[in-house]
């Protein structure tokens, strides 16, 4: 995915570089690519002095990159290696972005690694137990070494000596190894105390150039001298960052340190330092080549610092980027690189705030920042103000501002994270208002930042439940609505969240009380029934119509302010992820009522509800029919964006990881972009270039691209779409769980590791599942699948969650304390071959049994002293206890006293052996009830036994008990029994609320309907909870129960549609029935049917319209179909695409009669139709259902149905005598079926209902009716259409062929002789092929006899030519010379339109292409503007003379009559080259008046575009 290959991306803010790496980003040997390790993968970037260009990205990583080096060996600067937590080290090719080699030989997490720059095949690595492998990949051999056993933090191997590797490890110790020698350990460096962050090599050799440094008394070693050693040796110096704050400069030769440089606390400007952030230090040091002398290192606050190691007396240190406020990092740095570039030395470093920053080591000033992101990219916006202006909404908890319009810096990017403690997942900029920019959050915060000022953002005071998905200006609805203009904004911002909620919120008082528009909508539509949770809104531009969508795949269309429902599009049946209105700005202003919507069922549907707005209905209508499907997504659709430079050009994002920009007129693919690593999330189409797109993904990067470079046309399927969906996969693996410990027995975790997150503190480390509009995202898992209806008794208690998408591997959790309850030992109970060997039960006193067991002395011994303490004085008993005080068993046979004494060590030892109920049973035994089950709380020990003997101890200790019984029960999760201990208690709602808090719906339900009033509303929300949880995890069936035992119908009905099949929706229509919801079962009803009629299933259609009056009409329709489809099976027109074999009705017609008389003869016999007024009511019902234009896209049985729904208007026009409605629904039907580009079916309508001609409707009209009387004359003109392509097809096969010059000299005078020999081409061509082949050829018809007369088949020829040039004559109402003119500058108004595109087209592609910043004056560019097709260069005509005759050719078509305009009309010039052609065959003579008539038409009319699409259309 190189920079320069097709389909790559022009810009990228790439996911943010991995946190607490020793190396996790190098700079190639050459200076031309800088690479840093971003989560799983590597980025690479150009370096530039300037601005740096992506490169592209190295993906074969499963886990973190915890490692990366570019080989700096001369000449192979084009390798790479890498490391991750997934265990593998590869080797890379930056020119191909290919893994050359791998090895996996670790066991344990790679915590450093290095490529040697003395060897070009050599690449050291370590891991955290301590290993050290070395790996020669060209003869793929290795060696292992274990020097110390302790965890390893950074090592880098000598630019001197190819076989030193210095090593730095967590508890502050260096170490240098010789690897010749097996790893043997050359010097141990202590001096440290904390973890060695870095080491850096000096990259001269020898240490005697800094004699400086050399102390009094030490310049002999072993007797030699320092020169003869490092001669020896090969000595340098050797730096160490560490946590303990200092830099140390090792000697090689004197092993130890030389020079201690400590860190200094440097204080913000406008700010004193915080304590805290020591604790947060990363110590990275650098030793530039070109400044041997200089150390360049990290600082505590994101301070690059300039240490001079030769300078005498108080180190002095220079802090980079000092010149200019804000040039430093603002969190620490966690690793630096040098190179150089366009003769300049540059620096390079990372850090925790997300920037990537190139220094200039010359003036020690930043050249420039690369911003990067780390988080899933929620949502992208750009302002309408300021157009250049691009908000984004990542999962790191801040927001991106691109200024993407910046000649300077191609990364102007200004980030905002005051107030903000949770992912952004929604943006949107005021429409007016500069700078204004409302944000939504995963918490369900809503609020307004200033982006022009540093203040923090204004917060509203109502939050949302769940994550907020969509954010909207609009104008304000009621109550907002109702002030005066001085008292209310004159927008609102308008938020949607999970939990299916949108509140309309006061901009001018965000802490006041947020308004929920359900209130507005049940208020204003009378809506009793519940409303669906709402997922997505949408403004259409002007404020005047909102769009609402749902969670149950339906969209809702509101009329502002009083948001009146006008209709319900109920095309999805999935959760509504996005819906766009088409801009208002477009040359056709129809366009401007396009909306498209996409969901989680992978295809984008657009609606064209221009006369739903234009003409609301009294009641809401159901819109069932889409304007156009785009197919092509295998996955959910999670945005979309319309080309505000184009008309009806929209790009769409999905989970399949692709955008997909199309022709949604034309209904076609046309480009499709694959540069993401992951599911794309949104996308923005430029408002400044047209040809560039904005997209986030969940891969953390923001992509700039150009749909024209992009190589592929649609979103790969079969194999391609599971490549991309590895590919996904492997962009964040989890990791295998580990062996749970056991409890109470939790390590302690050092500070240093749990202060190590592995890719982004503040992402948590990891990015959660993503949550659409409040519904966990288990589609991905379930390859696109509904659900199986399996009834769950616990609803979402044991639902499996997703694993988490990273893994922290340095991050251990910190450690939980758990109450550690002692668990009552259940006894087994006795087998039946357990009897001859059952256990004598457990003594309760086993203390004094076992005292009575010892032997005989010690007995009698016990004897003679209880005799001792009973018969003693009378004076003396009182000392009787003492007696007994050291043989406590004695008690059982002395006074309670000495018995309490025996039962107190008898109850210790029971708790000591871990039986804690036989010491209760002692304490009840004593009569302390209380105290036992006072004790037995306290240690969670209560038993059923207990709670079953503490009656005993009174009313209050019994309840007192059962409670904490209950409680202990519930942290067992033993909640169906703390429920049933509740009830003992009477705490009935108590008992329901614990079941339902636990998702135990159905023993909640079972307890409350049987123990509660039937009109309690905690059943009803009992069955509605349940019900939601239900349908979200697609468990429709019991949804619906729940639904109607909640006394809702409604919702039940809605739940159990939502699967869409057959079975389902028959079910939802018969239940709306029963309950009384007519209106909703009509609606499933005839889904139902048209699921039936796609089966082609009229007898199952019908069945399922009978069940409603209103549907009387619709039941014509179907029957008018099945007729029609019969009767074009018999003639076999149409091609059966369908395996399904046909269910007709058996209804007995005669089949002599006409089609419209066999139609009007089953209505009357079966449908009951006789009268006028049925029909005129049926007319009424019908007339106002709007299916949407055809196109060539359109499949044949949806064609076949809307023109079934046409013609029945039609006959039931006729049987009111209504012809003007009849005229005008026949031409629908007839010019539905011309935009399909279907001539074989508008020739059987023509012949089915107006044979011959339909001279019997004109007289049947009005003649001082203009608008009836032109639709008629568009009829006839469609119906001649059909008789001229009839006179052409069925010409014999070898008819006198046209010769060259006949039509070529009289009509392709000029620039149209090209075309003329073309057309005589394919004249010759199709004669001689044939269409129909049925009649007889040249020579049948014109033979003659021997003696010179004709044959006896003469007169019938004559006939048949006689008819033929009479319906050739019949044609001349096709030659209209105003219907031409109309067509002229209507096509004069396209040409003119696709001229001003390629002009703007040309002139963008050109700025793209200048590197410099001028900028060429579009007025001054010229484009030719004959059309590309045309084989004639045509003047260079310039912008304004462009727009000059665009606003001619409208003044002229607004000159027109509206009954000549509004109504189709064959293209006249298609048929005046028909008619001649036809002509020229000489079987039927042309009228010359008609000739003459079609010359003059095509000379004064003339477009070669005509004639060229003719030729492809007819004659090929």
């Amino acid at each position: 995915m190189a920079a320069a290959a097709a389909g790559a991306p022009e810009r990228v803010l790439p996911a943010s570089p991995n946190w607490y790496c020793s190396r996790c980003s190098d700079a190639s040997e050459d200076g031309s690519l800088f690479g840093f390790a971003a989560r799983n993968s590597i980025c690479l970037l150009v370096v530039r002095s300037g601005v740096p260009t992506f490169h592209g990205e190295l993906v074969g990583h499963t886990e973190r990159v915890s490692g990366f080096s570019f080989c700096h060996y001369p000449g192979q600067s084009n390798y790479c290696a890498s490391s991750s937590d997934d265990g593998a080290v590869k080797i890379w090719d930056v020119q191909t972005l290919a893994t050359v080699t791998e090895h996996t030989l670790h066991q344990n997490i790679i915590s450093a690694l290095h490529w040697s720059p003395q060897m070009k095949d050599l690449v050291v690595s370590g891991d955290e137990k301590g290993i050290v492998i070395c790996y020669w990949h060209n003869r793929s051999n290795s060696q292992q070494f274990f020097p110390e056993p302790r965890t390893i933090f950074c090592l880098t191997c000598s630019p001197h000596h190819e076989n030193l590797v210095a090593i730095g490890y967590k508890d502050g110790i260096v170490v240098i190894i010789d690897i010749s020698r097996k790893g043997e350990v050359v010097h141990r460096l202590r001096g440290h105390d904390d973890e060695i962050h870095s080491l850096a090599w000096c990259p001269v050799l020898g240490e005697e150039g800094l004699s400086s440094w050399q102390e009094e008394g030490q310049d002999a070693i072993n007797g030699c001298s320092l020169e003869e050693v490092a001669t020896v040796t090969k000595s340098c110096y050797l730096a160490s960052g560490s946590k303990d704050q200092t830099i140390r400069v090792w000697s090689y030769t004197r092993n130890r340190a030389v020079m201690t440089l400590k860190l200094p606390f440097l204080k913000r400007r406008g700010g004193s330092f915080e304590s805290a952030v020591k604790e947060r230090l990363w110590l990275t040091v650098h030793w530039p080549r070109s400044q041997p002398t200089q150390i360049f290192s990290s600082c505590f606050g994101g301070e690059l610092l300039q240490s001079d190691l030769v300078q005498t007396g108080k180190r002095k240190w220079v802090l980079l980027g000092s010149s200019t406020e804000g040039q430093n990092h603002s969190r620490i740095v966690f690793n630096l690189c040098s190179l150089r570039s366009e003769g300049r030395e540059l620096l390079l470093s990372i850090s925790m705030d997300r920037d990537v920053k190139c220094w200039d080591l010359a003036t020690l000033d930043c050249r420039w920042t690369m911003p990067s992101l780390g988080g899933f990219v929620y949502s992208l916006a750009f302002s309408p103000v300021d157009t250049g202006c691009l908000a984004i909404g990542v999962g790191d908890n801040m927001i991106r501002v691109w200024n993407t319009l910046s000649i300077n810096n191609h990364y102007d990017v200004k980030t905002f994270w005051q107030g903000i403690k949770s992912k952004v997942t929604a943006l949107s900029w005021h429409p007016t208002k500069e700078g204004c920019l409302a944000f939504g959050t995963d918490d369900g915060k809503v609020g307004i930042y200033d982006t022009y000022s540093n203040k923090p953002p204004q917060i509203s005071s109502s939050y949302h439940k769940k994550t907020v998905y969509a954010l909207a200006w609009g104008p304000p609805v009621p109550p907002l609505s109702l002030g005066g203009d001085g008292d209310r904004p004159s927008v609102t911002l308008y938020s949607c969240a999970g939990e299916g909620i949108v509140f309309q919120h006061n901009p001018w008082k965000l802490n006041g009380e947020a308004h929920d528009i359900n209130k507005v909508i049940r208020g204003t539509n009378a809506i009793k029934h519940k409303l669906p949770a709402h997922t997505e809104i949408s403004w259409k531009p002007d404020g005047s119509i909102l769009a609402i969508g749902n969670e149950d795949g339906s969209m809702e269309i509101f009329q502002a302010p009083e948001l009146k429902l006008l209709c319900t599009i109920q095309q999805h049946h999935k959760l509504i992820n996005a819906i766009r209105w088409h801009h208002d700005h477009a040359a056709q202003p129809e366009l401007s009522y396009m909306i498209a919507s996409g969901s989680n069922n992978a295809v984008v549907y657009v609606h064209n509800i221009k006369n739903v707005i234009e003409n609301p209905p009294e009641r809401p209508v159901t819109i069932t029919e889409p304007f156009r499907t785009l197919l092509g997504h295998t996955a959910k659709i999670t945005s979309l964006s319309w080309s505000p430079h184009h008309d009806g050009r929209l790009v769409s994002v999905s989970y399949d990881g692709t955008a997909e920009v199309w022709d949604v007129l034309k209904e076609e693919p046309l480009h499709n972009y694959r540069g993401h690593r992951g599911r794309l999330l949104c996308v923005q189409w430029s408002p400044v270039e047209a040809d560039c797109i904005y997209t986030g993904a969940d891969d953390f990067c923001v992509h700039k691209w150009v749909p024209a470079k992009q190589e592929h046309s649609r979103p790969p399927q079969g194999k391609k779409s599971i490549e991309l969906e590895k590919k996904r996969s492997l962009a964040l693996k989890p990791k295998a769980k580990k062996k749970k410990k056991p409890l109470g027995k939790v390590p302690a975790v050092p500070d240093s590791e749990c202060a190590v997150p592995t890719v982004n503190e503040d992402e948590d480390a990891v990015e959660t599942p993503l949550e659409e509009n409040g519904l966990l995202d288990q589609e991905a898992g379930k390859a696109q699948q509904e659900p199986e209806e399996r009834p769950s008794t616990e609803g979402h208690k044991d639902s499996p969650t997703h694993p988490p998408l990273a893994c922290a591997p340095d991050v251990q959790k910190p450690p939980v304390t758990f109450r550690i309850l002692p668990v009552r030992k259940e006894h087994i109970k006795p087998g039946p071959d357990s009897s001859m060997k059952r256990k004598k039960p457990r003594s309760i006193l086993p203390l004094s049994t076992s005292l009575d067991h010892r032997s005989k002395e010690e007995l009698h011994q016990d004897c003679m002293r209880l005799a001792t303490c009973l018969h003693s004085k009378a004076g003396q008993k009182e000392d009787l206890p003492s007696c007994s005080r050291d043989h406590v068993h004695l008690g059982l046979f002395t006074n309670r006293p000495t018995l309490y004494r025996l039962m107190e060590a008898e109850g210790r030892s029971h708790l000591e052996n871990g039986h804690p109920e036989l010491f209760q049973q002692l304490m009840i035994w004593k009569g302390e009830l209380k105290g036992a089950l006072q004790l037995a709380a306290e240690r969670g020990e209560l038993t059923d036994q207990l709670v079953a003997l503490s009656p005993m101890a009174g009313y209050q200790a019994w309840m007192w008990t059962v409670e904490a019984f209950t409680k202990q029960l519930c942290f067992q999760e033993q909640y169906v029994k703390a429920a049933s201990h509740l009830l003992s208690l009477h705490k009935v709602y108590e008992a329901v609320e614990l079941l339902k808090t636990h998702s135990f719906f159905r023993e909640a339900i079972a307890i409350a309907k049987a123990r509660l009033h039937p009109e309690d509303p905690v059943l009803k929300d009992l069955y509605t909870s349940w019900a939601a949880i239900l349908e979200k995890d697609g468990h429709y069936s019991l949804a619906a129960k729940c639904y109607l035992g909640a006394a809702a119908p409604y919702d039940a009905a809605k739940v159990l549609s939502k699967k869409g099949d057959l079975t389902s929706l028959k079910a939802a229509a018969e239940l709306s029935l029963i309950a009384g919801e007519k209106e909703l079962s009509v609606t499933f009803s005839f889904r139902c049917a048209q699921e039936l009629l796609s089966a082609k299933n009229w007898v199952g259609a019908q069945e399922v319209l009978q069940q409603h009056e209103s549907l009387l009409g619709q039941r014509l329709v179907f029957c008018l179909h099945e007729l029609l489809h019969k009767c074009l099976s018999e003639r076999n027109p149409v091609q059966n695409r369908s395996p399904s074999i046909p269910c007709y009705h058996s209804w007995v017609v005669n089949q002599d009669c006409s089609f419209i008389e066999i139609v009007t003869t089953v209505w009357q016999s079966i449908f009951g139709v006789h009268t006028a007024e049925q029909a005129q009511n049926m007319f009424e019902q019908l007339q106002n259902i709007q299916y949407p234009p055809a196109t060539s896209n359109t499949p044949p049985q949806q064609l076949l149905f809307y023109v079934s729904h046409e013609l029945t208007l039609a006959l039931l026009s006729h049987q009111t005598a209504s012809w003007k409605e009849a005229v005008k629904a026949i031409l629908r039907a007839v010019t539905q079926s011309y935009d399909a580009g279907n001539f074989t079916l508008m020739h059987e309508i023509c012949n089915i209902i107006v044979p011959g001609d339909c001279d019997h409707l004109r007289e049947k009209l009005d003649s001082s009716d203009i608008q009836s009387l032109s639709a008629y004359r568009s009829l006839q003109a469609f119906v001649a259409y059909v008789q001229l392509y009839n006179l052409w097809w069925n010409f014999p096969g070898d008819s006198l062929i046209l010769e060259h010059g006949t039509l070529t000299s009289e009509v392709c005078n000029n620039e149209q002789s090209t075309l003329g020999c073309q057309i005589s081409c394919a004249s010759t061509s199709s004669s001689t092929e044939g269409i129909h082949d049925t009649e007889a050829r040249p020579e049948e018809f014109f033979h003659k006899k021997d003696d010179g007369t004709s044959s006896e088949t003469d007169s019938s020829i004559n006939l048949n030519l006689l008819k033929k040039r009479q319906a050739l004559s019949s044609c001349g109402v096709l030659l209209s010379e105003q219907h031409a003119a109309v067509q002229s500058v209507r096509r004069d108004i396209s040409r003119v339109q696709q001229s001003l595109a390629t002009l703007i087209h040309q002139h963008q592609k050109n700025n793209l292409q200048q590197s410099t910043t001028d900028e060429q004056d579009l007025v001054e560019t010229q484009l030719p503007l004959s059309s590309p097709s045309m084989n004639e260069v045509g003047e260079p005509i310039s912008l304004p003379d462009l727009m000059k005759q665009l606003t001619e050719a409208n003044q002229k078509l607004a000159e027109f009559p509206s009954s000549i305009k509004d109504l189709p009309f064959p293209d006249v010039l298609e048929c005046c080259l028909v008619m001649l052609h036809v002509g020229a065959q000489r079987v039927v003579d042309l009228d010359p008046e008609l000739r003459e008539q079609c010359l003059h038409l095509l000379q004064k009319f003339r477009a070669n575009d005509v004639y060229r699409e003719a030729c492809r259309k007819f004659f090929t």
